[in-house]
């Protein structure tokens, strides 16, 4: 169907200026302002395959088929007018769908052996210049039918649209009955078997016209999930398509713009280095990231103030207890341990950058601002600075978020404080320096290291992730961007709430 290509954007994704909001039909125009790309492989095509039945069921079921009128001329001058009201579905099967991918085409979705029970109310009249009358009644159309759509990708209003148009049925059968009546009278013969025709045109353009409906409405579904994934308070990213979805024998590929919103700011991507060949197809689903994207997310959550952390009372003694740094001066020691009301204030002073590469990993360079308050008091006991770099790994495993970080280089200078002005020689000032670097790397990195796994699993499950079955994720470092890679279980909370939204 035509949602395979997106249908699980919203998987493990963390968190414009001179370019139109339409497509590009050029690829490699396109590529260079793709900050995600999503590739969807066959093995994926055919799980989703699977439940593609509960969307034609949909199909069916919402479709409203008008009232049918027609008449036929009889022998001596006579006529019969019939008309077809209240036209509703009942007991629906669907015995088997298959699919196959057409490079550079369609889709093509073949599903087999649809049994289906029409019932309606029917009023017809015979008149002549002998006699007239008229009647109405219930009936029944018994149907078997065969379906075959040849949906086609391509952009629309900046995102990815459906068209089903190449659509047919065929019917194995479909039998009038009226009121349940296996042995019509003459009459009833008369008009049942050459409406029969009109009844198929009425069904076939009603659920082709349904199909093409509700495919639009889950890819909008899907893509408007996706959106709503990747925003939380006034940061969002724009995904958008750069360029037209491609389709080639073994799997489906979109490509979509990146941009992250924040207040009334929007970044630009405009020299992206994607390109296909950097995906293989050996997994079901891949998502390619660029560092722009990454870089654009930590600036706006910067400049959001989302990177703060307070510790205080007894969680700080604890975490000092837990891990100790080397060589604690004695009026740190009285300030975590003996006062009151301990605190520490932690936040980023600068926009974090990152930049990925194929043999470190993702390198993360930070600023960030510290101060250590003692007994309530509103002014710093200590207050320092402290640039880090620092290689990260992450990796998903039983539904967590798992970041594994390796300190590169640190550099840590004292900015004020109480403390401060007792210091009586520079030798003094550089031991409190080198305590507090060992301080911020044996404790205070860990310890930020787990807030951000617990803090973005928690982000994840609050959008729904935890609620998919992902086998095997990977993420892959390479030259400036990372590959996502995974297999998966069908997502049926979606498909759930699709089908429920659509059928309200």
């Amino acid at each position: 169907m035509p949602w395979w290509w997106t249908f699980l954007l919203v998987v493990l994704v963390l968190c414009a200026g001179g370019m139109s909001q339409d497509c590009m039909e050029d690829p490699a125009q396109a590529y260079k302002f793709t900050g995600v790309a999503c590739r969807l492989t066959y093995p994926a095509a055919v799980v989703l395959n699977e439940k593609t039945t509960k969307v034609i069921e949909a199909a069916f079921q919402h479709a409203k088929y008008p009232s049918m009128k027609g008449e036929k001329s009889l022998l001596f001058g006579s006529k019969l007018l019939y008309g077809l009201d209240n036209l509703e579905i009942y007991n629906l099967t669907i015995g088997q769908s298959a699919f196959e991918l057409h490079p550079g085409k369609s889709i093509s979705l073949d599903i087999s052996n649809v049994s289906a029970v029409f019932k309606g109310t029917i009023k017809y009249g015979y008149g002549s210049w002998l006699v007239n009358f008229g009647n109405s009644v219930d009936f029944e159309i018994e149907s078997q039918i065969d379906l075959g759509i040849n949906p086609k990708l391509y952009c629309g209003n900046g995102k990815v649209a459906a068209d089903t148009s190449d659509c047919s049925l065929k019917f194995h059968k479909l039998h009038l009955l009226l009121q349940g009546d296996r042995e019509p009278n003459w009459i009833k013969k008369l008009f049942t078997n050459f409406i029969t025709f009109t009844v198929q045109v009425v069904i076939k353009g009603q659920i082709c016209q349904e199909i093409n409906k509700v495919a639009n409405i889950l890819s909008d579904f899907i893509q408007e999930t996706a959106e709503n994934f990747l925003s939380d308070g006034d940061i969002s990213v724009n995904i958008g398509v750069t360029g037209p979805p491609v389709i080639t024998a073994n799997y489906i590929e979109s490509y979509h713009k990146g941009f992250t919103k924040y207040r009334n700011t929007t970044t630009v991507i405009d020299e992206s280095n994607f390109n296909p060949a950097q995906l293989t197809e050996h997994k079901m689903l891949y998502f390619w990231l660029s560092d722009q994207v990454m870089n654009s997310i930590l600036k706006a959550a910067h400049q959001d103030g989302r990177f703060q952390l307070n510790i205080s009372g007894t969680e700080l003694t604890e975490l000092f207890n837990a891990n100790p740094p080397d060589a604690i001066p004695e009026f740190i020691q009285k300030c975590i341990m003996e006062s009151s009301s301990p605190e520490l204030r932690v936040w980023s002073k600068s926009n974090p950058y990152l930049n990925t590469s194929r043999g470190f990993g993702t390198t993360v360079w930070a600023g960030v601002s510290v101060e250590l308050h003692c007994g309530g008091s509103a002014a710093p006991f200590i207050s320092f600075n402290t640039n880090v770099s620092m290689e990260i790994r992450a990796s998903y495993a039983n539904k967590k978020l798992i970041l594994l970080g390796k300190l590169t280089e640190i550099f840590t200078n004292i900015t004020g404080g109480e403390i401060v002005d007792t210091f009586e020689t520079i030798l003094e000032s550089k031991k409190l320096e080198t305590f507090l670097t060992n301080a911020v790397e044996k404790t205070g990195v860990p310890r930020i290291i787990a807030v951000l796994e617990t803090e973005i699993t928690r982000l994840l499950d609050k959008q729904g992730v935890n609620l998919f079955d992902i086998y095997n994720p990977e993420v892959i470092p390479r030259e400036n961007y990372v590959v996502i890679q995974m297999d998966f279980g069908f997502p049926h909370h979606l498909l759930v709430e699709f089908l429920r939204k659509t059928l309200e």
